[in-house]
């Protein structure tokens, strides 16, 4: 009797040590840019914070549930894809030809699977075109007209080009054309399920008024997303050249990896070399234990954050 109880007591131990554990959430981005309180109306504001609540609530319902942060990054995007506040699907930016053209990503942590897509003009959700091909394909990344076709053959919602047209993203062409305006919006999110596993995804629609095919760095793996459980999950906004040229988010996990530093110092160093080369934007970065870092060089970013220990939080200015 006394031998069973002692089982009894350490298996009970084990299980309750497990649960208070048990540590889960995800973190977002809506874009980083010059984003103030003086050029935000009462309205506008509580319109982003609405949105950003309902995308952070879809993704943290999932991993409650024991769903994998792969399921959240993309439901969590797919929230703001179909929304015309951000610059990413529904909402995407206009190119200087007057079309639409948009990119994402996303990668598992666990396996360090990625896929991706670029310039695509008929999927509604990009991101979910990305996960078909790394799930899909040998590839991890497919362009233009290419990646069309592929997401029709795999059953995604295909809309026409029209259908991503807000009279909003057309009159900020039409400034664009006039002089260089500030752009913002691109979408990210990174997870954390309960098997410790991450992931990170990221959508845009660009930049306004791009010419050539221009791709940023959203559906770059390793400049605007990477995740590795090994070190940490990212997903960035900004001036995408310069998160290119400077492998931003997977300069995040070397210095993680390679000089051992934390997730919240790794992610600031890399925003401040960011600055001193002229970038602007930001990141949100997150490790395998939950630590999650939010730096950005703008006056504002669309964040926030739901974790299993925390309330859920957006917060959208410098302050």
């Amino acid at each position: 009797m006394k031998q069973s109880f002692i089982i009894f007591s350490v298996l009970f131990y084990i299980s309750c040590s497990n649960f208070s554990d048990e540590h889960f959430g995800l973190v977002i981005h809506g874009g980083a840019g010059t984003i103030t309180r003086e050029n935000m109306s009462a309205e506008k504001e509580a319109e982003y914070i609405s949105k950003l609540s309902a995308a952070l609530k879809t993704g943290y319902e999932i991993l409650e549930k024991g769903g994998s942060s792969l399921d959240a990054v993309e439901a969590t995007i797919r929230v703001m894809e179909d929304s015309p506040l951000f610059n990413a699907g529904k909402g995407a930016v206009f190119t200087g030809e007057g079309t639409n053209e948009l990119d994402a990503s996303i990668m598992d942590g666990e396996t360090h699977q990625a896929g991706a897509v670029a310039g695509v003009k008929t999927v509604k959700n990009p991101i979910t075109a990305a996960r078909k091909v790394m799930e899909e394909t040998q590839h991890v990344l497919l362009a233009g007209d290419g990646a069309d076709v592929f997401a029709n053959e795999q059953g995604l919602e295909i809309v026409p080009n029209s259908y991503f047209h807000t009279e909003r993203r057309f009159k900020s062409l039409m400034k664009a054309k006039e002089k260089e305006i500030e752009k913002h919006g691109t979408v990210g999110c990174v997870a954390l399920d309960k098997k410790g596993n991450l992931a990170a995804g990221t959508s845009t629609g660009g930049l306004t008024n791009k010419r050539w095919g221009r791709v940023g760095d959203s559906p770059i793996i390793g400049a605007g997303t990477y995740a590795s459980n090994e070190t940490c999950a990212v997903s960035g906004t900004g001036q995408g050249e310069y998160f290119i040229r400077g492998s931003v988010a997977y300069d995040i996990a070397a210095q993680m990896d390679y000089e051992k530093k934390s997730v919240q110092d790794a992610a600031q160093a890399v925003v401040d070399k960011l600055t001193d080369r002229g970038g602007t934007g930001g990141v949100i970065a997150m490790d395998g234990k939950g630590s999650f870092a939010m730096p950005f060089n703008t006056e504002g970013m669309y964040r926030g954050y739901y974790f299993s220990d925390s309330e859920l939080t957006v917060k959208i200015y410098k302050d």
